[in-house]
C-alpha cells in the first residue's frame, strides 16, 4: 500500500484534473524541442528565453516559441547563462567562455582553455563571475573577458567533488556568496575578490538570497538562515533527515523538498514547518511564483508541473510532460516557460479565475 500522504496526492491530482477541465487555468501555446537533453535551465529575457542544451547549442526563444537566433559551441553547455546589459556569458563542459550579443546571438570575445563551467554565471553591470569545479572564482570583464581578480580556495580547506556541480551563486546585497562543497560558504568582494566572511556549512543544495538575509539547504536536512553582510547565524532547523532541493522564497514562505517526497513551507523569521504539501515526485529545483499561486516542477519520468494556492486545497491545476522537470519555470506575465530534461521548453498561458 502506498503511504496515506500518496495517497492522498493521487486523490488530489485527480480531483484536480476535473477542476481544471471546468476552470482552464492553463492554455497551452507551444513545444519546442532544442534536438539534445539538457540540464542548464532557462535565462528569462523580458521577451523569452534562454536554452543550451547537450549538444552545445544555444538559443534565444521568443514568446511564440520560435527561435531568433541559435549558436553553436560544440560542447555541453551544463550551467545556465547570464545576461548583462546587452551581453550574453556562456561557457561549456570543455572550458570555453563566450560572449553573445543579446540581440543577434554574434560573438564579441571567446576564451578557450578554461575549466570546465558545471556552476550557473551571475553578473553585475561590468562583470561575469565564474565558479571553477576546484572552487577557484574569476571575475571576468564583461566587455573584454578580461579576468579582473581571480580568487583561490585557501589550500588547508578541502576541495570541492569536481564532478559535482557546485550550487549557484548568489550575487546580492553587496556580496557573492559561493558554496564549495566541503569547505562551505565563503561570501566574496565583487569589486576585488576579498574575503568577507566564511561559513563552515556543508552539503550545500542551494542558497536564495531575500531582504538581506541568505537561505541555505543542506542535503542532510539542515535549513539555515545567514545574515547576507555578516554571515551570521539567525536560525538553524532540520525539517528533514534529508532535502533534495535548494530553497525558494516565495508567496511568504521558504520552501524546501524532501525525498518522502513532500514540499515544506518554512518561517522565514525562525524556520519551524508552517505545513506540508505531498508531491507526486521529489523537488529538485526552486519553485516559481504566479500571483498567490505556487508553480512546483517535480523530477520523475512523468514529469508532474504542479500550480497550487498553499493551504487552499488540491491543486489548481497539474500538467504532465513525460519528462522530468529538473530546473525552474520561468513566468513573463501570464506567460509561463518550463525546460524538460529531454531538452523542451513548453510554454503555457496562466489564466486565473476572475475576480
Amino acid at each position: 500500500m502506498p503511504p496515506p500522504v500518496c495517497q492522498r496526492l493521487v486523490l488530489l491530482l485527480a480531483i484536480a484534473a476535473l477542476m481544471a477541465a471546468c476552470r482552464q487555468p492553463t492554455d497551452k501555446l507551444f513545444d519546442f524541442s532544442s534536438n539534445a537533453p539538457s540540464r542548464a535551465g532557462l535565462v528569462a529575457l523580458t521577451d523569452g528565453v534562454l536554452v543550451g542544451n547537450e549538444a552545445g547549442r544555444l538559443l534565444r526563444l521568443d514568446l511564440q516559441g520560435e527561435p531568433v537566433w541559435q549558436v553553436e559551441l560544440g560542447r555541453e553547455i551544463a550551467a545556465r547563462p547570464t545576461v548583462s546589459g546587452d551581453s550574453i556569458i556562456v561557457g561549456t563542459v570543455g572550458g570555453t567562455l563566450v560572449s553573445l550579443a543579446l540581440a543577434d546571438g554574434s560573438e564579441r570575445w571567446h576564451l578557450t582553455g578554461q575549466p570546465a563551467v558545471l556552476t550557473p554565471l551571475v553578473s553585475d553591470a561590468g562583470s561575469a563571475y565564474v565558479v571553477a569545479p576546484d572552487g577557484s572564482v574569476r571575475a571576468l570583464a564583461v566587455e573584454s573577458g578580461e579576468v579582473r581578480w581571480r580568487w583561490l580556495l585557501p589550500p588547508k580547506e578541502p576541495r570541492p567533488d569536481a564532478t559535482r556541480p557546485l550550487p549557484a551563486p548568489v550575487l546580492e546585497g553587496g556580496v557573492l556568496v559561493v558554496g564549495l562543497g566541503d569547505a562551505g560558504l565563503f561570501a566574496l568582494s565583487p569589486q576585488d575578490g576579498t574575503v568577507r566572511w566564511h561559513h563552515p556549512v556543508t552539503q550545500v543544495l542551494g542558497l536564495e538570497a531575500q531582504d538581506e538575509v541568505l537561505y541555505v539547504s543542506t542535503r542532510k536536512g539542515e535549513v539555515l538562515a545567514l545574515g547576507l553582510a555578516d554571515g551570521q547565524v539567525r536560525w538553524r532547523q532540520t525539517p528533514s533527515t534529508a532535502l533534495t532541493s535548494p530553497p525558494s522564497f516565495a508567496q511568504g514562505h521558504v520552501w524546501v523538498g524532501t525525498e518522502e517526497p513532500l514540499l515544506l513551507a518554512l518561517s522565514p523569521q525562525d524556520g519551524r514547518e508552517r505545513f506540508r504539501l505531498g508531491l507526486p515526485a521529489p523537488l529538485v529545483t526552486q519553485v516559481a511564483e504566479f500571483r498567490e499561486w505556487l508553480l512546483v516542477p517535480t523530477r520523475s519520468s512523468q514529469g508532474w508541473l504542479l500550480g497550487l494556492e498553499p493551504q487552499e486545497g488540491p491543486p489548481i491545476f497539474s500538467l504532465r510532460l513525460d519528462t522530468p522537470l529538473p530546473t525552474r519555470p520561468v513566468v513573463l506575465g501570464e506567460q509561463l516557460f518550463v525546460q524538460g530534461q529531454d531538452g523542451r521548453v513548453l510554454s503555457w498561458r496562466l489564466r486565473p479565475p476572475k475576480p
